[in-house]
């Protein structure tokens, strides 16, 4: 119990901090690396899982261009994915991001069993996949968003999908594979002193980078990051369903495994055992990233996964 309680806590680490632009002229967007352009716009959209639980979403981009669903990672939200969605190298694409259960505008039920339960999780993907009109996306989960990536292809499989690029991501819940200080988060961010709560949220936003965000970037995720309530991360380390590289392993697509050298949440190792075990996968290491590359490496992390995109969709 206490390996399956670090391993959640790691995931829940991994959960991608929120992204903030810096300040802008209203009506631009500022590419990943590179020059303002116009800010291509957002259509937002609602889902409702299998249980009631409503999802909101936006979704930008040709509706017949290759199709990318962006999952982000615990304490997060679609934020998460600001510098994709200005990403030049990304604008041919339809992107689509929501926020999971429990976190950001969507809804957050109040049971654990919300969020133990992995089929949940994946009738949220199938939600969000039916209400933007997806027709075969790639997947990209980053931390706790890898879990429910291979949720969804352990409840729905995955013909419908055209490629999955795991982004530092949680696989399998295991101490092997977790690093010590995720384990600690796991006790300290769901803490019921308000005092060390807070104190663990702030510590574990800053664990995940290895160049850290400053000014106006860091004060907007560390008020996502406190929007997620507790029982999200109690009920998430509950789950009887703690190893989905099986699931990983028999899917027949591509995979693109992308993870940052320092990442102090998840072991290399989680994403080395993935590439051993699926044939079809590459190894991406980001030597100047912590847990979160696509932000910390924003215009590699962009080029990289739209070739992914490209080829996924072809074959």
């Amino acid at each position: 119990m206490a390996g399956a309680i670090g391993l959640g806590a790691l995931a829940v680490k991994t959960g991608i901090a929120q992204v903030a632009p810096p300040a802008r002229a209203a009506g631009t967007r500022e590419a990943a690396n590179g020059p303002a352009m116009p800010a291509a716009p957002h259509e937002p959209f609602f889902a409702r899982s299998s249980d009631g639980t409503m999802l909101v979403g936006e979704a930008q981009g040709e509706p017949q261009a290759p199709e990318i669903l962006f999952i982000h990672g615990l304490r997060q939200s679609r934020l998460s994915w600001d510098k994709q969605f200005a990403d030049t190298a990304l604008a041919g694409f339809r992107m689509v991001r929501f926020d999971l259960r429990g976190h950001g505008d969507s809804d957050k039920p109040t049971s654990t069993d919300a969020y133990s339960d992995a089929d949940r999780w994946a009738d949220d993907i199938a939600a969000v996949i039916a209400s933007a009109k997806l027709r075969r996306p790639v997947l990209v989960g980053w931390s706790l968003g890898g879990y429910v990536a291979g949720a969804y292809l352990g409840k729905h499989g995955g013909s419908q999908i055209a490629g999955i690029n795991l982004v530092d991501a949680v696989t399998k819940l295991s101490p092997d594979l977790l690093t010590p200080l995720a384990g600690t988060f796991t006790r300290t961010t769901t803490s019921h002193d308000l005092a060390e709560r807070a104190a663990a949220t702030a510590d574990f936003l800053a664990a995940c980078f290895h160049q850290p965000p400053t000014g106006n970037e860091l004060q907007r995720m560390l008020v996502i990051n406190g929007m997620t309530a507790r029982v999200v991360n109690e009920g998430f380390v509950k789950t009887a369903t703690s190893d989905l590289e099986p699931v990983f392993r028999d899917y027949a697509g591509p995979i693109l495994l992308t993870h940052g050298v320092h990442d102090r949440l998840v072991r290399l190792a989680m994403s080395e055992r993935i590439k051993a075990l699926h044939q079809g996968s590459r190894l991406s290491v980001y030597d100047d990233s912590g847990h979160s590359p696509f932000y910390e490496e924003p215009a590699r992390f962009g080029r990289e996964l739209a070739a992914f995109v490209i080829a996924a969709t072809k074959s």
